[in-house]
């Protein structure tokens, strides 16, 4: 039977850790879940993960996840630069890549092309990649066309100096969602139209800052009817500098000159390089026949 020591224990209430030590373990796995979720989706997005020779082939047969086909092509592109001769072995599929329906596949796709200026193929596909529908892909065509010293994408690659022009897909009443200085990357949302009570967005395809709207907010615009302009991100300049440095043409050196004279919000390497790019062209001019 039960002495009296153990019917007071079994009154007694039971002892539960300090209310201070409580909160300190909540704070504790607070602060874990802080640092892990970031890293779970750093990992899972990072391009720079190594990945093996199966998984790479994998992600190019199963075709399910784009941001796997998208790390998969990166992969490719490194061991291209390191000059690997056993990434031929996907060469099938990287070309098979460039009329992948997914817009972000093609824009990677044809820069991972222009990593191996030695393959016929691969010239081929980037020269129909100048036509398409997306202006990164048509960009990023033109820029490792000069891998190729092939200046087809010329026109693509001067237009990159130049403010892009963002069209109205359908007709209806506008509400804009940026202003003027605001930077824009490929995907982001720059406004609505209502048709109808019914809302579509219009989102960038290009990176740039608002430069200026073309219409005013809640005013009725045309299905094709330029609506803003974008002026051109420094990474895009850059890109179009270099590429012109090699294929640039004297008809080109007002657009250039424009930052070499330093532009708005743009480092001083974009001048340096505008610079350089326009003494190579002239240096090419006074050469030429």
């Amino acid at each position: 039977m039960p002495n009296d020591d153990t019917r007071q224990a079994a009154r007694e209430p039971k002892r539960r850790a300090p209310l201070g030590a409580r909160w300190m373990f909540a704070i504790l796995i607070l602060a874990f879940l802080f640092v892990l979720m970031p890293f779970l989706f750093w990992n899972a997005t990072w391009f720079g993960r190594p990945m093996s020779d199966a998984q790479i082939s994998q992600a190019l047969v199963e075709r399910s996840h784009p941001r796997e086909i998208q790390h998969a092509l990166t992969q490719i592109e490194s061991r291209m630069e390191a000059r690997d001769p056993g990434v031929i072995r996907w060469y099938p599929q990287v070309l098979a890549l460039a009329s992948d329906p997914m817009d972000e596949i093609r824009v990677t796709d044809a820069w991972v092309m222009g990593q191996d200026n030695k393959n016929p193929g691969f010239r081929d596909a980037l020269i129909k990649l100048l036509n398409d529908r997306n202006p990164m892909v048509q960009r990023n065509a033109a820029l490792s066309l000069v891998r190729f010293d092939d200046d087809s994408g010329h026109g693509q690659i001067v237009d990159m100096l130049r403010p892009y022009g963002i069209e109205a897909p359908l007709a209806g009443r506008i509400e804009t969602r940026l202003k003027p200085g605001d930077t824009v990357n490929p995907g982001t949302l720059l406004a609505h139209i209502d048709v109808g009570g019914q809302s579509r967005e219009v989102r960038s395809q290009v990176p740039g800052t608002v430069e200026n709207w073309l219409v005013p907010d809640g005013s009725t615009v045309s299905a094709g009817q330029r609506i803003a302009l974008l002026a051109p991100s420094e990474s895009m300049v850059w890109e179009a500098l270099r590429a012109l440095y090699l294929v640039g043409h004297v008809a080109d050196l007002p657009d250039i000159q424009r930052f070499a004279r330093g532009a708005d919000g743009m480092s001083s390497q974009i001048a340096q390089q505008a610079q350089y790019t326009s003494a190579a062209i002239r240096a090419r001019s006074t050469s030429s026949p």
